[in-house]
């Protein structure tokens, strides 16, 4: 009979915060597959657990599942974990699973800590969610990205890197107008902060937070003026023009970005563009 395959939660800071199912499946297993060894060894040595490991990481994920996937066929029980948190979810771990399951491999989830559940729950926004990992690294494809999911009405989480996190916003705003937004940072570690406000008005901390941080925007709010209070609102013209030209947008692309901004429909936008150059002329 083949073994089961475990897809086990492990911490996201505070080492305290591991179910009591998922130190008994690492005492038991064969094998445990890791992002890192180096850093799931403190943890099994907290606890300790003498399974041996064996590293399985984005670099090596596809060579790695064809040979894990054969200690399973042959009875291995094999448990899986990332660096912190659950695999899969924007960690290591969709091949082999997907690879398990076409083999008719059992699939064991071993539920615990998720950075994404652990946000959301103390952001103080909409519960309603969804979750797009990673944006792009380079800022026009992160602008593009926010852009596909700006019409989404439900609060809208990510990851991020910290040396990203202000580029990350100020693209945000841009894409999405002025909506609420929280940053959680250090999550379930002594420095554990959620610092929240507007897009247009966060102040977060100097200085740079080690590891991922969390980023949540809420959804627009029903008849939201997408403009912060007090700031002065250019005319649209300006703005197109101005988005053309420092953005690259084509006219339609750029009067979207402005409708949406203004909360307000790009076919409105496109009357009161007319209507400015009309008293213009």
């Amino acid at each position: 009979m083949a073994g089961t395959l475990f897809i086990v939660a492990t911490p996201i800071g505070n080492l305290e915060d591991i179910t009591l199912r998922a130190l008994r499946v690492l005492k038991e297993a064969d094998l445990v597959a890791c992002e890192d060894t180096r850093h799931t060894r403190k943890l099994l040595a907290h606890y300790q657990i003498s399974t041996s490991t064996v590293s399985y990481h984005e670099h090596n994920e596809r060579e790695r599942t064809a040979e894990l996937i054969k200690k399973l066929e042959a009875g291995l029980n094999i448990a899986l974990v990332s660096d912190a948190g659950t695999p899969v979810i924007s960690d290591p771990g969709f091949h082999i699973v997907r690879e398990a399951i076409d083999r008719r491999i059992p699939v064991v989830p071993i539920p615990g800590p998720s950075a994404l559940i652990t946000a959301v729950s103390a952001s103080g926004l909409p519960g309603e969610f969804a979750f797009y990992g990673f944006l792009p690294s380079r800022r026009a494809a992160r602008r593009a990205r926010l852009e596909e999911l700006a019409e989404i009405k439900s609060t809208l989480v990510f990851y991020e890197a910290p040396h990203r996190i202000k580029e990350t916003i100020a693209d945000a705003r841009e894409a999405f107008g002025n909506r609420e937004c929280v940053v959680a940072r250090e999550l379930t570690k002594l420095h554990e902060e959620f610092v929240r406000g507007s897009l247009s008005q966060l102040e977060l901390p100097e200085g740079a937070a080690r590891g991922e941080i969390v980023l949540l925007i809420g959804p627009p709010l029903q008849g939201q003026a997408r403009q912060p209070a007090g700031e002065q609102m250019s005319s649209i013209t300006e703005e197109m023009e101005r988005l053309i030209n420092a953005d690259g947008l084509n006219q339609k692309s750029a009067l979207k970005r402005i409708a949406r901004q203004r909360g307000i429909s790009k076919s409105d936008a496109y009357r009161l563009m007319i209507a400015e150059r009309g008293r213009s002329e």
